[in-house]
């Protein structure tokens, strides 16, 4: 063997990687002074790519394959250094594995609230969080524009940057959806699809595509969220005022707690009690409340009576009482006069029946006196 088998064989190099981490997205194979000997084989698995840099230009891009580096199988290298065939040089270039599979469970969250108009609950501010999954389509591209001379560019480094992207696109689409917080929930999957495609196209300019992002939760502040726990507990007990008496028994119980040191707590749950008390004492439930006080309906007119007069084994009538009242003015009604009306058991003197027997106790007043 001479000298120039035995250099031509240390020239010979096998490029590879075996990824044994979960984030990487891009791993430069290292070689003393950027060194690719003329002929080297190239491996690319299945779920990457590698890029070939030759002093800071992008000279080729392979997909999953067993390759020979030579100037007659790389025409751009060719091109670009204007090689012979013949001439067997090493290359004084990089090549950079770039990740092509799914980095799953990133995730993504709104920093600060976002403000919107909930058709009804008015102007009100919400949160958000979820996952979502990532993957290089564009090696090229994801190179010139994310990953620069980075060595080893994990997944890490651009999830801040997709988060940013993730939330200001949700943002606008929540905002424009017009769903009402209460049934956001219940359309997730929905709002997931418009999010994931409205950022594709500025995932796409850095050689990127999200094929998945998901909601996991949207929640509203703590104040509204307790107010929202009280509409429902009112819409639970069905009334008002068992509600405010389940209130005051859980501030009376409260009270109790937190009034040992002072007077305070004993004062507040007396009030509590004395206003519960005057609720239950309208009745079991205290008295519901009405939207306004119906006016009460009068009595019914009392039933007017007519009367009928046995006289001489004659029968007379009927009379109204007025016309008895004004008979027995005149002496023609008799307090042994017997009388009958429709109701009554029979004939009866007219001084047993209490309706007229007032007639005959009303006495005029005393004449004038003679002049």
């Amino acid at each position: 063997m001479n000298i120039f088998d035995f250099l031509s064989g240390q020239f010979i190099d096998v490029i590879h990687w075996v990824d044994d981490s979960r984030n990487t997205m891009v791993w430069r194979f290292e070689r003393q002074g950027h060194e690719i000997k003329y002929g080297a084989k190239l491996t690319v698995r299945e779920g990457q790519s590698a890029v070939f840099v030759h002093e800071g230009q992008l000279a080729d891009v392979f997909t999953p394959g067993l390759y020979m580096l030579e100037t007659n199988n790389m025409p751009i290298m060719t091109s670009l250094q204007h090689w012979d065939h013949g001439f067997r040089s090493p290359f004084k270039s990089e090549i950079y594995f770039v990740n092509t599979t799914r980095f799953n469970d990133l995730k993504w969250g709104t920093k600060n609230p976002i403000m919107l108009r909930d058709p009804e609950f008015g102007p009100t501010r919400i949160r958000a969080f979820g996952t979502y999954s990532v993957r290089v389509t564009d090696p090229a591209r994801f190179l010139t524009e994310i990953v620069g001379t980075d060595g080893e560019f994990t997944s890490d480094e651009i999830t801040f940057q997709i988060r940013n992207i993730i939330v200001q696109e949700f943002s606008r689409a929540i905002a424009g959806s017009g769903i009402p917080v209460l049934d956001m929930a219940a359309n997730t999957r929905e709002l997931g699809k418009l999010v994931a495609e409205a950022i594709s196209p500025q995932i796409a300019e850095y050689g990127m595509t999200v094929p998945e992002l998901y909601i996991e939760n949207i929640s509203l502040p703590p104040a509204v969220e307790a107010a929202l726990d009280k509409r429902t507990s009112v819409g639970i007990a069905g009334d008002l005022n068992r509600y405010t008496q389940y209130s005051a028994a859980e501030a009376m119980t409260e009270a109790a707690r937190s009034g040992g040191d002072s007077g305070m707590g004993a004062g507040i749950g007396a009030g509590m009690g004395m206003a519960m008390g005057a609720q239950m004492a309208a009745g079991p439930w205290g008295a519901r409340p009405t939207a306004a006080a119906a006016p009460m309906a009068p009595p019914p007119p009392p039933v007017e009576h007519v009367w009928h007069i046995a006289e001489a084994g004659q029968t007379k009538g009927p009379f109204s009482k007025a016309d008895m009242g004004r008979m027995a003015a005149e002496g023609g009604l008799g307090r042994q006069t017997h009388v009958w009306t429709p109701g009554q058991d029979g004939w009866m003197r007219a001084e047993d029946v209490q309706e007229l027997a007032q007639l005959f106790t009303v006495l005029p007043p005393p004449p004038p006196p003679a002049d």
